[in-house]
């Protein structure tokens, strides 16, 4: 089962995919993915966290989250189009110590932090 991700508007932006790894776009493109509960970018960068169904930056603050997780009610998800290929991976950088988590709003959009995992 694929799992929507909602930005801090409840606007849906990205979605998990069934391998439960891999983060779409709503363009079908593939843009970042999940090892154990860190978030990667294709090109090997640590672009955050992944826990208990939030998204959280690099320093700990919250970006996005699924919808049994979000604090406000979220839009309806539009129709998703055929998944692109996924990039090959670029070794990852050595993980980042995990800060506390904080459920304060990031700096960054849940779309900018996902765009930054595929810019190279």
């Amino acid at each position: 089962m694929e799992t929507t991700l909602y930005n801090q508007h409840g606007k849906p932006v990205a979605y998990i995919a069934e391998d439960r790894e891999t983060v779409y776009s709503w363009n079908g493109r593939a843009l970042a993915y999940i090892w154990e509960d860190k978030v990667y970018g294709w090109n090997g960068r640590q672009l955050g966290w992944y826990d208990n169904g939030t998204i959280f930056d690099i320093f700990g603050m919250r970006s996005g989250f699924i919808r049994k997780k979000s604090p406000i009610p979220t839009q309806m998800e539009p129709m998703k189009p055929v998944k692109g290929m996924k990039p090959v991976k670029t070794p990852r950088q050595e993980a980042v110590s995990k800060p506390m988590l904080i459920y304060g709003y990031s700096a960054k959009t849940l779309e900018e932090l996902l765009e930054d995992g595929a810019a190279m």
